[in-house]
């Protein structure tokens, strides 16, 4: 599997943020999670030099290495990393490794520096002007990232791709997104991305332009495009919005909504008239569906699908499950604690992993 089909946890546009680097003097560390791609202007000199859409340190005089550590916007288990170094040709770093941590709340960077490091990419060397990607096989949640090059140099982009996985903590699972990104919805099937990418359309927050939506290519057929959602968990959806934001000109005319009950497919919005740059709610009755399909007709845009409703038992089950079966050792024997288990019991339970039922306190024997 290609793993930058995945989204991107560490984007800026997802929440990201770039929390700490030990050097920044030619370019700013924001810029290493600008959703955007870099962009270059040749002969483009400020106070300190020509100007990089990246990231990039002084040239060091002295042994060690440069840093940046950030936090991801999505929490989740990273599948693969790129380290873009565009345009950065004389002065890219040889080499790079970088790691993921696991960390509880809201840590201050000098909290981060004692956190528990785990290494996502080994010692690896890098290419100038390249996107240079990194598989990784690791299947723990990480709410961090440290990005280490080595010695210094210039990065442009680093690019956290994986899945999301919600804290259930703070959800209300009987009332929420179900397509939600954050909440660990995917998209699990497609016909046509060729402006955009469908993951555009459970991303967080509203579109600020036609191009953070999903638009297909111009239909010269009979048939109709598509996407379909693998939602959070199981549940319920009593309302479906169809946000066309900022398409005017290339809306679809109609859609349609379907769910997955098993092997079946039911249907939950009919094929329903839409207009350009609106965002369409829908009152929905229907059963417990683990994916929807939406079909658009005849092929356009769309800026974002939401489908608002409830997990069921088996769909909070799953998705309380997914967040502990990924948390370190530590973290989920503190999370069964502060659930009301006794620390033993809990790291216990912890050590036979993973989890299929929620873990309840045991009744005291008679």
């Amino acid at each position: 599997m290609d793993f930058t089909g995945l989204p991107d946890l560490a984007s800026r546009r997802a929440g990201g943020s770039v929390l700490w680097a030990n050097d920044e003097l030619f370019a700013e560390r924001e810029n290493l999670i600008r959703p955007q791609e870099p962009v270059f202007q040749p002969a483009t000199f400020g106070h300190k030099g020509q100007i990089y859409d990246g990231w990039e340190t002084r040239r060091r005089r002295e042994p060690g290495v440069d840093q940046a550590v950030v936090r991801l916007g999505l929490p989740g288990v990273v599948s693969g990393i790129v380290v873009d170094t565009a345009y950065f040709t004389g002065n890219y770093p040889p080499f790079c490794w970088v790691e993921g941590a696991s960390v509880d709340g809201y840590p201050s960077p000098e909290e981060l520096a004692d956190a528990d490091w785990q290494p996502l990419v080994p010692r690896s060397p890098l290419l100038g002007n390249t996107k240079n990607p990194f598989d990784v096989a690791d299947p723990q949640r990480y709410t961090h990232v440290r990005l280490t090059i080595d010695p210094d140099g210039g990065v442009a982009r680093l690019r956290v791709h994986g899945t999301p996985v919600a804290d259930p903590r703070f959800l209300d699972l009987a009332s929420l997104d179900l397509a939600a990104l954050e909440h660990g919805a995917t998209i699990d099937g497609c016909s046509n991305m060729f402006y955009s990418s469908p993951a555009n359309l459970i991303a967080p927050g509203f579109a600020q332009v036609m191009g953070e939506g999903w638009e297909t290519a111009r239909r010269r057929d009979d048939d109709n495009d598509w996407i379909s959602v693998r939602l959070a968990a199981e549940g319920v959806v009593r309302m479906a919005e169809l946000d066309t934001s900022h398409f005017k000109g290339n809306a679809p005319g109609w859609a349609s909504l379907t769910g997955r009950v098993g092997d079946d497919w039911v249907e939950l919005l009919p094929r329903t008239r839409l207009q350009p740059d609106t965002r369409h709610r829908f009152r929905l009755r229907g059963p417990a569906v683990t994916h929807v399909r939406m079909d658009v007709y005849p092929d356009g845009g769309m800026a974002r699908l939401r489908l608002h409703g409830a997990l069921t038992e088996t769909g909070q089950t799953d998705l309380v499950c997914r967040w502990l079966n990924t948390l370190p050792a530590s973290d989920a024997t503190a999370a069964l604690v502060e659930a009301g288990l006794p620390v033993t019991e809990a790291a216990d339970l912890v050590a036979r992993r993973p989890f299929t039922e929620i873990p309840a306190a045991q009744e005291p024997h008679t």
